[in-house]
């Protein structure tokens, strides 16, 4: 189901992977501008900028079990890639592994979000990055469009739904969100709050040790990342989201990271998708070892 493995640092096999990358080149409800299906592979070239130490948490990626188990062989239509995606991840998790996903476009979160639902011992959250509420209940006449999948986790998957850096959506959706009681974080809302404490409401708001965290790149700032499908000013910082990251990534399950069209830049768009990813990994692996290091003193 997989081919092509690349990224730089995943030098481990499956069998013995914490952390399983793979790639889902499939962009086929894309609405505005096309192309997160060269996505994957833009950020596995990107990955050869990197050093493989990391400062912050004095990891280096040579260390970890990462395991790149390349691109998933799509279908043309969406109902059929996600059917495929669902059961390329279940094993996945099944295994114990984290996913890591790179879209693509962000139809694809819905599958590895149900499976990590599924193999969960408790309720999941879910936290999204994203400009856009993606709340309609169909688009173009498509129900399972990018444009519609935080509403079909809501609605097949958890409640404990959080997004942050929303800033675009028709009337219907603001009024939705409001009406159902949805927690929301606009960039200005980030801003007048500040990133810390932000983080502290959503993990009380969430009351779960585990979630799903779902970046898509139009979250951030245009300036930040202009190589994107639905590109939108007034967005978050690098910065601010790399926070999320290592606050959330101890607590995570799952991640993917989506709709980054590199055709549109020169590269600093995947470039920027693969250091979210490289910290992801990176806040994750480091809470695991001070895991480890507890039960062993106990």
């Amino acid at each position: 189901m997989f081919h092509k493995p690349e990224m730089m640092d995943a030098l481990a096999d499956y069998e013995s992977a914490r952390y399983v990358i793979f790639g889902v080149p499939f962009d086929g409800t894309s609405s505005f501008r096309s192309g997160s299906r060269w996505a994957p592979d833009a950020m596995r070239q990107a990955s050869e900028n990197f050093e493989t130490y990391n400062h912050h948490f004095d990891i280096d990626y040579q260390d970890l079990l990462i395991h790149d188990a390349g691109n998933l062989e799509h279908y043309s239509t969406v109902d059929d890639t996600l059917q495929e995606l669902s059961f390329a991840v279940e094993p996945i998790v099944a295994d114990g592994k984290i996913p890591i996903m790179l879209g693509g476009e962000h139809s694809l979160t819905l599958p590895c979000v149900k499976a990590c639902a599924k193999y969960s011992e408790e309720d999941i959250g879910f936290v999204v990055l994203d400009a856009h509420f993606d709340l309609r209940e169909e688009y173009s006449g498509v129900k399972y469009s990018h444009a519609c999948v935080s509403r079909h986790i809501l609605n097949e998957v958890t409640d404990k739904y959080v997004t942050i850096g929303v800033r675009s959506g028709p009337r219907e959706e603001w009024t939705y969100a409001r009406e159902n009681g949805i927690k929301y974080y606009t960039p200005d809302n980030v801003r007048e709050k500040g990133i810390k404490e932000v983080l502290s409401e959503i993990i009380d708001y969430l009351g779960s040790s585990k979630i799903y965290l779902s970046l898509d790149m139009d979250a951030l700032d245009p300036a930040y990342a202009p190589g994107l499908g639905t590109p939108e000013p007034f967005g978050l910082s690098d910065i601010e989201v790399r926070d999320v990251i290592h606050s959330l990534a101890p607590r995570s399950i799952g991640f993917d990271i989506v709709e980054i069209a590199p055709e549109y830049d020169s590269g600093q768009t995947a470039l920027l998708g693969t250091k979210m990813l490289r910290e992801f990994i990176a806040a994750h692996a480091s809470d695991d070892s001070k895991n480890s290091l507890n039960k062993r003193d106990k």
